[in-house]
């Protein structure tokens, strides 16, 4: 019992040491003076081509202009094929809900006390 003591308290400890250092790195940060902001960069425009070369796009034809599709040739019916029949379950035979009676021996007679 006292090793388990000493290996929860090691735990606890090797828990408990790094949350301080996060605390102190913490404090550190929101004690340092404000960031000086940086000037912001500005990007020139992007150049503007007049005459762009467009490319064509090809037309598209329409949904009614499409041929029907061809109709699928009938499938061979095929020969039909003969069941088969189960033979009938045997009956089961009918369980019986009256408890039998079984008969007890009678305890032997309690030993009458002696009178001395």
């Amino acid at each position: 019992m006292g090793y388990f003591n000493c290996i929860a308290l090691a735990f606890l400890m090797a828990l408990s040491l790094p949350s301080i250092n996060v605390g102190q790195a913490a404090r550190h940060l929101q004690q340092l003076p404000p960031m000086p902001t940086l000037p912001t960069a500005t990007l020139p425009p992007f150049p503007f081509i007049l005459n762009t070369p467009q490319p064509t796009i090809p037309t598209m034809p329409r949904p009614g202009a499409l041929p029907p599709l061809p109709t699928m040739p009938a499938l061979p019916s095929l020969p039909s094929v003969p069941r088969a029949t189960l033979p009938p379950l045997p009956s089961m035979p009918s369980i019986p809900t009256a408890i039998p009676f079984i008969p007890f021996l009678s305890p032997p007679p309690s030993p009458s006390p002696s009178t001395p």
